[in-house]
């Protein structure tokens, strides 16, 4: 990687809405109410073209920008934007989109593709979940999950059509000349197969390597030069333990279809995390891939709800994303990092079918009422200040 001459940085305060007193969010599409006011602390900001650092290292999980169109979705990008963030990581859901066999509807994701565009943002998509006359979940005694499709081949059909509509010569880009052109090039394929959740019949390397298989040759039949980027291989008790699915997909052949590897460092402390990049790339060596990058796709802690490690306080959590964030761009040469993905910007609430608190839900850097939390501003300050340095 080249190492360009410094590039001088405009720090430059959070622009504040609603008569300087936060990002307000407004009612959102078909007349649902969005979340309410973002109130942020003041912090030192930057654009995410400053310093050496690719536009798009560091990202976000925003899914509530994405279910509220409207005033509440542009007040977050642009607070996004502000904060160095350069890219948003998307479910693009498979079951809402195909509609029917060969029908897809792809409104909403238009919707959020180009008002990203218009900040020279973009947007990682995750290709998954399938609709149910595809999917491989049995007609009766499925298990909760997301089951991949019957035949792998139609997600890589699937796939093709977002490429048609967002890719370099995308349909969408033509159809809408007003809108700066920034075609989407990464494409990560499934989440985290390595779990039940996202493998209800078994995870399994091997057939999560056929189905990247089937997914990445017609994305690179339509973009050569396309990243495809693995789904996110968490470090978890729940289902295969990392190493070992990674060494499975590596058994299985899969090195010669992907360009990135992703990766879902959770940990109790910044040090985790770090140690999880470099067992990930120690695993990568060993099988000669050399080249193949590292992206860490979500990454995060709770400064509440339930106790668990990464339940962690408000202090907590500020100081670990600031260490994480620091150790990780140290790390990058090294270790061949593409970026990173912070989960996420807003807290959640419950969801069903259980309807039960955990720690996942309180990842935010602001949380369900819209007030920045301390890790807000650690968040801010941080990027702003790798961003500076380079």
């Amino acid at each position: 990687m080249k190492k360009p001459a410094p590039l001088a940085i405009v720090l430059v305060a959070l622009v504040l809405f609603a008569a300087g007193v936060g990002i307000f969010a407004a009612i959102g599409a078909g007349g649902s109410s969005s979340p309410g006011p973002v109130v942020a602390t003041a912090a030192t900001l930057v654009p995410p073209s400053a310093g050496r650092l690719r536009r798009d290292f560091f990202g976000m999980v925003s899914e509530d920008a994405f279910a509220h169109p409207g005033p509440y979705r542009t007040a977050t990008l642009n607070q996004l934007a502000r904060l160095g963030v350069g890219i948003v990581r998307q479910t693009f859901d498979w079951a809402t989109i195909e509609t029917k066999p060969g029908r897809y509807d792809l409104t909403a994701y238009d919707s959020f593709v180009g008002d990203l565009a218009v900040r020279h943002m973009t947007v990682l998509p995750v290709l998954l979940d399938p609709p149910k006359f595809l999917s491989s979940a049995p007609a009766t005694g499925a298990q909760p999950g997301t089951y991949p499709p019957r035949n792998y081949a139609d997600l890589g059909t699937f796939a093709s059509v977002l490429v048609r509509r967002y890719g370099p010569n995308g349909s969408f880009w033509q159809e809408h000349p007003e809108i700066p052109k920034v075609p989407i090039h990464a494409w990560q394929i499934w989440n985290e197969p390595s779990l039940p959740a996202y493998w209800p019949s078994g995870p399994d390397p091997a057939q999560y390597a056929q189905l990247l298989k089937a997914t990445a040759a017609p994305i690179r039949k339509l973009d050569p030069d396309a990243e495809i980027v693995t789904a996110g291989i968490p470090q978890s008790r729940l289902g295969i333990p990392f190493d070992t699915f990674v060494e499975g997909m590596y058994r299985a052949g899969a090195r010669a279809d992907f360009d990135t590897l992703a990766i879902h460092p959770y940990a109790s402390d910044a040090e985790g995390v770090t140690a999880a990049v470099e067992d990930a790339r120690r695993i990568m060596n060993l099988h000669g891939d050399h080249s193949a990058r590292i992206w860490v796709t979500e990454l995060g802690w709770a400064d509440a709800g339930p106790g668990s490690s990464f339940t962690v306080g408000a202090r907590g959590q500020a100081r670990r994303i600031s260490s994480a964030l620091s150790m990780l761009v140290a790390l990058r040469y090294q270790a061949r990092l593409r970026g990173i993905v912070y989960f996420g910007w807003r807290d959640g609430a419950p969801y069903a079918p259980t309807f039960r608190d955990f720690w996942g839900l309180h990842t935010g850097l602001v949380n369900l009422d819209g007030r920045g939390k301390p890790a807000l501003r650690a968040f801010a300050d941080t990027v702003a200040r790798l961003r500076r340095q380079g």
